[in-house]
């Protein structure tokens, strides 16, 4: 399997930590990788990672104590939610999605993942996978999946996250900031991103 540098397998036997959730606790971010050979990467992805299947995902919950997970779509399967899908389907209730579409998705297609256990959209707006957010994007989407329910997922980089403030506001509806906005410790907590992510 191809893997880009810097890429390599997860560690086979890691370290159990001393901290355990509480009972019902949901890791709300996580990701299934391929296997490769049954969901195929995207073609012009940013990285490659090594497979990491739904059995690894349920091996790992339960290694860590969580009862339930959030499976977020992977930028490297791009819009294809199939893998995602899979372990949802496979999870006996446990897990729900947030996919990645695009403007070809048509309203059977949402309510596709939605059945499927999708519910919410993740636009990938970091710097070092993508370009700058294109809120004309997120705001056509917005408007498809309102009806269902769903929440946006943005991942964006800690300025974008000061310079957007507004405009994410304006959604009308849940929004959940990927991974803490990049924002970086060593800038420390009177930054504007952070102080940004407490409002």
């Amino acid at each position: 399997m191809a893997m880009s540098a810097g890429y390599i397998p997860f560690h086979p036997n890691p370290s159990k930590p001393k901290y355990k959730p509480p009972a019902g606790a949901v890791d709300s971010h996580c990701h299934v990788f391929g296997p490769e050979a049954k969901f195929p990467f995207a073609p012009k992805r940013k990285y490659t990672p090594v497979d990491a299947p739904k059995e690894t995902l349920f091996q790992r919950r339960d290694f860590l104590g969580f009862d339930k997970n959030v499976i977020v779509q992977a930028t490297c399967h791009g819009t294809d939610n199939s893998a995602a899908l899979d372990a949802i389907a496979r999870s006996n209730g446990r897990y729900r999605g947030v996919a990645i579409v695009d403007d070809g998705f048509t309203d059977r297609d949402f309510r596709t993942l939605h059945d499927g256990g999708m519910r919410g959209v993740r636009f990938s707006f970091a710097r070092h996978l993508s370009g700058a957010p294109d809120f004309s994007r997120v705001r056509r989407i917005a408007d498809r999946i309102r009806p269902l329910g769903w929440h946006l997922v943005l991942y964006l980089e800690a300025p974008d996250v000061v310079e957007n403030a507004k405009t994410i506001a304006g959604f009308g509806m849940p929004v959940i900031i990927d991974h803490m906005g990049r924002v970086k410790t060593k800038d420390g907590l009177d930054q504007p991103a952070f102080r940004q992510l407490l409002d």
